[in-house]
């Protein structure tokens, strides 16, 4: 059993206390630009409620599950608009031919970005293994009668989950801060389900961010003392990928630093 380095985490956890690291009692620079417009001018929040809006849905969330993705407002990222892939990946949605799919959705954040964008929504699918963060989503990003996205309350081990109907139908893939939760040999299992859920042909894409690690290997899991949590350095995510036979990997270092040795990577990974 790998245990967490936070003394009485798991009773923390269960009685949601703010009392931990991963929770932030200031959002400071983590409501960018980009977060900041997209509420502004897609949600048509009013600029001075924006905070309050964001913390008000963040806490709501926090007593869903405290994730250091919704302690930490990393939610507020939107991360695949800043793959070096995006504007690439705008483009193949916006002709309406092709199909998107965020694994680990959350609040459905860059599904939001990427309708802002141009995107035709009822292209768009989001997975979240709680559903109440779909509906906080619509609370977050209002619009809710216009999206034509599709939800699905999924756990991906789970092969006879409503993702299974989107087998064979998914050109592109986010896995954005979803594989480095597991453990290698989950990560493997959550690879070949992404890999169903592609288009079998050249040009599906699976991209994405997460924490890695200078030496890879299994680290400790800070929210879930009943497993750890694999770190990938480039060669571990290459074979990784490889062992799955998705061949072509773009790993990229981004200057962010996760402790003496860890590093947030963005990566893409193209079928051949």
């Amino acid at each position: 059993m790998a245990h967490t380095d936070i003394p009485n985490a798991l009773a923390k956890i269960e009685a949601r206390e703010k009392d931990v690291p991963w929770y932030d009692p200031e959002i400071g620079k983590k409501l960018g630009d980009s977060a900041r417009e997209l509420l502004e001018n897609y949600s048509r929040v009013p600029a001075a409620e924006v905070e309050d809006h964001v913390y008000r849905i963040r806490d709501e969330a926090w007593k869903v599950f405290p994730y250091p993705c919704i302690g930490g407002f990393r939610f507020l990222d939107l991360a695949i608009s800043f793959s070096p892939s995006y504007p690439t990946i705008l483009q193949r949605l916006k002709t309406g031919n092709e199909n998107f799919f965020d694994l680990g959705c959350c609040f459905g954040q860059e599904i939001r970005r990427l309708v802002h964008d141009g995107a035709p929504s009822s292209h768009l699918y989001g997975a979240d293994l709680r559903p109440e963060f779909f509906a906080l989503g619509y609370k977050l990003f209002r619009g809710s009668s216009t999206l034509q996205s599709t939800f699905i309350a999924a756990d991906v081990f789970d092969s006879s989950s409503p993702v299974k109907d989107l087998e064979g139908r998914i050109d592109i893939l986010d896995a954005g801060s979803f594989l480095h939760i597991f453990d290698y040999e989950q990560q493997v299992k959550v690879c070949k389900r992404i890999i169903e859920t592609l288009r079998a042909r050249k040009g599906s894409v699976v991209l994405g961010r997460q924490v890695g690690n200078v030496v890879a290997g299994e680290r400790v899991h800070r929210t879930n003392e009943a497993q750890s949590m694999f770190r990938h350095n480039e060669e571990s995510f290459r074979k990784m990928w490889v062992e799955v036979e998705m061949i072509e990997v773009e790993r990229r270092s981004i200057n962010e630093i996760h402790g003496s040795d860890g590093r947030a990577i963005r990566f893409s990974v193209w079928r051949e």
